[in-house]
């Protein structure tokens, strides 16, 4: 069994201690952040977060705040990070893509944040899903895409990535799925795809207390547990 989480940390601008024991309530094998630091010591704080969550940093870079964390022992064969199509007087958007090996099946984890502009979305949910595609096929790998993604489940961009992939949180659902904000959720825009050929076993929020979860970030984060193995 595979526990893979999605988390929107706003820069760890909020409680990082409050963060810490959401991120370790979840148990996760691995997570894919969004809003990661990006700035001064990027690299220093997300290793630190990874660390105190019992974590390690798998792949990411500083453009589009995106990460894919680890837990030690599961093997990292490659990582890569794209930076996507920019458009001008848009955010610069990301993705971070980590192969990993679990249980002798090879996953390729993508973590997204799309933006706010509609048409970027849709344009940058294709661009992420070729390439994960192209990674996929490169290891043999499933694949599985984390990510804060701006829109909701009735809308294009995650009706097109519903097409290519199970969307978990329906597939096997745990409590109603709703992620913004943290404090009194409205939306579901956070989310775990994974593909069709995993198993997924439930997918629902963290088992942390309201007041760490408000404290945290201004998103809850998606858990889903995948079956990889036979």
């Amino acid at each position: 069994m595979l526990r893979v989480a999605t988390y929107n940390v706003r820069g760890l601008r909020d409680s990082v201690p409050a963060l810490i024991r959401v991120i370790e309530s979840m148990r996760a094998d691995v997570l894919c952040l969004q809003e990661a630091p990006r700035f001064l010591n990027w690299r220093g704080r997300r290793r630190e977060l990874a660390e105190a969550c019992g974590l390690r940093v798998a792949a990411g870079g500083r453009l589009g705040g995106v990460a894919v964390l680890a837990r030690p022992g599961i093997e990292v064969p490659a990582a890569e990070h794209h930076a996507l199509k920019v458009f001008l007087g848009l955010e610069i958007r990301g993705l971070a893509v980590a192969i990993l090996r679990v249980e002798g099946v090879p996953l390729a984890v993508g973590s997204i944040h799309l933006d706010l502009h509609r048409a970027a979305r849709l344009r940058h949910a294709y661009e992420a899903m070729t390439l994960m595609r192209r990674a996929a096929r490169a290891y043999g790998a499933a694949i599985v895409i984390g990510g804060d993604f701006n829109e909701q489940e009735t809308e294009p961009t995650w009706r097109y990535l519903a097409g290519q992939l199970a969307d978990c949180h329906p597939a096997a659902p745990r409590g109603d799925g709703l992620t913004f904000p943290a404090r009194g959720p409205r939306e579901r825009i956070d989310a775990v795809f994974a593909e069709r050929g995993l198993t997924v076993v439930s997918c629902g929020g963290a088992d942390a207390s309201e007041a760490d979860l408000g404290a945290a970030t201004d998103h809850l984060p998606v858990l889903a547990e995948l079956r990889v193995g036979p």
